[in-house]
Parts: structure tokens; sequence; C-alpha cells
């Protein structure tokens, strides 16, 4: 059976979420971003703090015993590096994209789920646009949402294209790019489904 899977990848600030959130409403379908950390830390055995930490980072080999609530089957007892990490959270993925419809945010889904019919998405925005949204969202200063705009952004760019092999937010990596700022929410949610459903992807 062919579910409808959609898989978000986004520049820090575009509205990616929210996007996702959309969408899911408007199809009746589930929302996968954080729900992946404590999917994964729940099938691995290890705490979902320890998730949380490494969340779409790399780069670092952490003590099990400082954030660890048990250990994982194969995985050395003394450290948990950033490709056994990788293979949790992708097999979380996996599993949920195989047994039903979903909607999946970041993580680089897009390359975990190669080999199956999804719609790769890219939403991306001006960085004026961008630190208005994060800014209003976190309460912070204009100055502060642009640092952590370039930071949040670098992170993701360094684990997609580590684990991928490929390069964060390249075109040739997806079906559709979009600007959020063009069309709003909603209105880039509608896009988007229209989109899926004359590729033959969304039913």
């Amino acid at each position: 059976m062919q579910h409808t899977i959609i898989n978000i990848g986004r520049q820090f600030g575009a509205g990616g979420l929210q996007v996702a959130c959309s969408i899911g409403e408007t199809l009746g379908i589930p929302v996968y971003d954080k729900e992946l950390i404590g999917k994964a830390a729940e099938k691995s055995g290890f705490s979902k703090e320890f998730f949380e930490h490494r969340d779409e980072k790399r780069g670092f080999k952490f003590f099990q015993n400082v954030f660890s609530a048990g250990r994982s089957a194969g995985i050395s007892q003394n450290y948990i590096n950033d490709d056994s990490l990788f293979r949790m959270q992708s097999s979380v993925i996996r599993e949920i994209a195989e047994n039903g419809p979903a909607v999946f945010v970041g993580r680089a889904c897009n390359y975990v789920l190669r080999d199956m019919q999804c719609l790769n998405v890219f939403l991306c925005s001006p960085v004026d646009n961008r630190i208005k949204r994060v800014a209003e969202r976190m309460n912070i200063s204009a100055s502060e949402a642009e640092a952590l705009i370039q930071k949040k952004d670098k992170e993701r760019k360094d684990f997609y294209d580590f684990f991928t092999f490929g390069e964060w937010g390249d075109s040739s990596n997806y079906d559709l790019c979009i600007d959020s700022s063009v069309l709003g929410i909603e209105g880039t949610a509608d896009f988007i489904i229209e989109f899926g459903k004359k590729a033959g992807v969304i039913k």
C-alpha cells in the first residue's frame, strides 16, 4: 500500500514546522518533528535528553554513563558516535514511513527515505523575514535572532552534508524548493499539497 510521505527540509526561521502542521491538518496525517527524538530514544534505550542534545548535529562522541538511561544492543558501553545515532533515528523514520502516511520535518528524511516514493520539499525565506519570525517567536532581539539563524543553519547543513554526501538546500536534492514568505504559511502548505497531487504523490 502506498502512503503519502512528505519530507520538509528548511532553513531556520522559514516556518518549516508550521507549514508541515498545516499540511498535516489539511490532509489528516501525522507530522513528525521533535516526536522522532522520543521515538528514537524509546527504541534505543537511551535517554531522550541524549537525543535532544545531538538533534541535527554532528561532530562529537559522548560518554554513555553521562547521558544514557540504558544501552542499545550492539553499541559500545563506553560511547555512542554520530553514525550510530543517525542509524537509530533513521530506523525510526523508516518504520513510521512504512506503516502509514506522514509529514517529516528535517533530519535528512529525503535521504533516509530515498528508495520510497516521497514528496521532497525545501523551504527557504529571505534572512530579514526569518530574523523577524525568530525574534518574535523567541522574544529575542534581531541581532540575537540573526546569530541563532546562522548557528542553526550551519548545524543543519553540517548534519545533512555529512550523512547524505549531498548538499543541504541544493535544489537537485528536492522535488520542490519554495520561498515561504511569498505565499505565507497556509498558502505555502496549500501550494505544496497541490504540487504533490499533480505529481501523483498525494492521492
